[in-house]
């Protein structure tokens, strides 16, 4: 009786265990879906506001070109934007690529942007979530949901993560470029640079463009190489972008890759094919 009892016991306590471990490897998952939500309840649908050609006109040439050719002139103007990936993922120099799908939200008004990705190393699943709002940002990776293996934040990581959020909104929502907190430099006609500050924190960005009217890479030297975050390495990071594709009437580049572009050579850690794309979004889907 007394060993039933005790295997009984055991039981009981090893499902618990599971159950709370269960629980607490979904917390990344629910952290972001929490930001996301939130920043929805602060967007309210617009009342006929249309991008017009006028609202461009402050804009460089290549850009005004840019925002035409990309077909968000007449449409209306951008909130939030939803987007859905898949491809590629090179964690680390010395590693392979690794399949990996994503699932991201940013919102324009009061810039943010909330990242979700799943890989998986070795056969084991590995989840990540970057979240930047109030130009602060954060990055955390974990092992089977319950492994910490990566936690940067701080000034470097919110200066590095701005520059992201201005290369969203050149690759992802160009209906957003006519932000009075960008400032353009017009370097020659297929070339200019961008400027973009949030609350304090000033960034600044080369965007290249081709006759067609294409963006065709974004460079910063801005951002900072970290694997873990525990140590950063200002670097010049590069997304060459090309394979146009319409997304629900807007012509957007449908594959990109982020390229940290080294003394001892080129690191391409990302290779992205963009699957989905949705502006305006004012409720919650999460798949992934």
């Amino acid at each position: 009786m007394e060993k039933r009892y005790i295997v009984s016991v055991l039981f009981i306590t090893v499902l618990l265990v599971v159950a709370g471990l269960y629980y607490k490897s979904k917390g990344l998952k629910k952290d972001y879906q929490g930001d996301v939500q939130q920043g929805l309840e602060q967007v309210r649908p617009l009342d006929n506001s249309i991008l017009t050609v006028d609202d461009t006109m402050h804009l460089p040439i290549p850009v005004q070109k840019y925002l035409a050719y990309t077909g968000v002139i007449g449409k209306e103007r951008v909130q939030n934007v939803r987007v859905v990936s898949e491809g590629m993922f090179r964690p680390d120099p010395q590693k392979g690529l690794v399949p990996m799908v994503s699932e991201q939200y940013n919102f324009f008004e009061k810039p943010s942007r909330f990242y979700y990705i799943k890989l998986k190393m070795f056969g084991v699943p590995v989840v990540g979530v970057h979240s930047y709002k109030d130009a602060k940002a954060s990055m955390r990776i974990k092992i089977a949901s319950l492994i910490k293996v990566a936690d940067a934040k701080g000034e470097i990581m919110n200066k590095a993560e701005t520059v992201t959020v201005l290369n969203d909104m050149c690759l992802l929502a160009p209906a957003s470029l006519i932000d009075n907190r960008i400032q353009w430099e017009t370097i020659d006609p297929l070339t200019v640079k961008a400027i973009f500050t949030n609350n304090g924190v000033t960034i600044s960005a080369l965007l290249y463009f081709n006759e067609t009217g294409e963006m065709i890479n974004f460079v910063s030297n801005d951002r900072y190489l970290t694997t873990k975050g525990e140590e950063f390495r200002q670097a010049r990071w590069s997304t060459p972008v090309s394979d146009y594709k319409d997304f629900n009437g807007v012509k957007l580049a449908s594959y990109g890759e982020a390229v940290w572009n080294l003394p001892e050579g080129d690191y391409c850690y990302g290779q992205v094919n963009i699957k989905e794309v949705t502006c305006n979004y004012y409720s919650f889907i999460q798949k992934y």
